[in-house]
């Protein structure tokens, strides 16, 4: 059920995926995002955000420099960089732990990897830059496919989504990214009604079926708000717990989070529940 997979770079940092599920750290190095903006966006901040982070037991640190929030304005590829050129030295510098690129642009991402970074972390799953993955190949990084729409008009979503991996996975493999290197996400929040989050989360084990690891991210999302009633989203982490621990049940392989700690404790049980041989 769980896959096992093992990567390591050139600067010492490894993942070793199959004892216990992974966790990536959440690391928002906007000014806007919808639970943290402005919190870590400045090189001491996101730097020490990334040392605690660590220390709760982050085994992957997410950075992102552009909101992805409803509503919010998209940044071109030389805006980005341009954030992001602030931040990524001391992020680096700080984690001891694989650092993955939130992005769509493959000018950033060419950035973000010729700095050291590790893991690509594709919010439109290479359907919005052609060149994405031949900048994963050129660097042989994983990378991470997340499913993303522009509108909310499905057949049945799971086979919709499936239709999108397929196609990206193809456009990856042509390209020369190695299988191993190929992870999924089911874009929880992005694409889809509140209704459609939900049947998603329910059906997991179809996604999580497949030979590619799954990244489950549904950290404080409008959703979580909405099933305990409306709370904000810095009230939601238990709510994600709850949410994460169902996508563990079903197979999903690393979750991406806000509150780090909360989530290595709690999945600690649900790994020994699960894993434990």
């Amino acid at each position: 059920m769980y896959k096992r997979r093992q990567y390591s770079w050139s600067d010492g940092k490894t993942l070793q995926l199959f004892a216990h599920t992974l966790i990536m750290g959440i690391l928002n190095g906007t000014p806007d995002s919808f639970s943290d903006g402005g919190q870590h966006n400045t090189p001491e901040l996101a730097a020490a955000w990334t040392r605690q982070m660590v220390a709760d037991g982050a085994d992957v640190i997410d950075l992102g420099v552009e909101s992805t929030r409803p509503g919010s304005t998209p940044l071109t590829a030389e805006q980005e960089i341009e954030r992001l050129s602030i931040l990524i030295d001391p992020v680096l510098e700080a984690s001891s732990v694989p650092v993955s690129i939130d992005t769509y642009h493959a000018k950033t991402a060419d950035y973000a990897f010729s700095k050291g970074a590790h893991i690509l972390n594709d919010v439109w799953g290479l359907h919005y830059d052609p060149d994405m993955a031949a900048v994963a190949a050129k660097y042989h990084v994983p990378i991470i496919i997340m499913h993303n729409s522009n509108d909310t008009n499905y057949g049945d979503i799971i086979e919709d989504m499936k239709a999108f991996f397929f196609s990206a996975v193809d456009k990856a493999l042509k390209e020369g990214v190695q299988p191993q290197h190929i992870w999924l996400d089911p874009g929880i929040g992005f694409g889809k009604t509140e209704a459609q989050n939900i049947e998603v989360m329910q059906r997991l084990g179809e996604i999580t079926a497949y030979e590619y690891p799954v990244l489950l991210a549904p950290s404080r999302k409008r959703f979580v708000g909405s099933m305990l009633g409306g709370l904000p989203p810095e009230e939601r982490d238990e709510g994600t717990v709850a949410a994460c621990i169902t996508g563990v049940f079903q197979g999903v392989d690393m979750v991406r989070v806000h509150n780090v700690l909360m989530h290595k404790r709690a999945l600690a049980v649900a790994d020994g529940l699960l894993r434990s041989e």
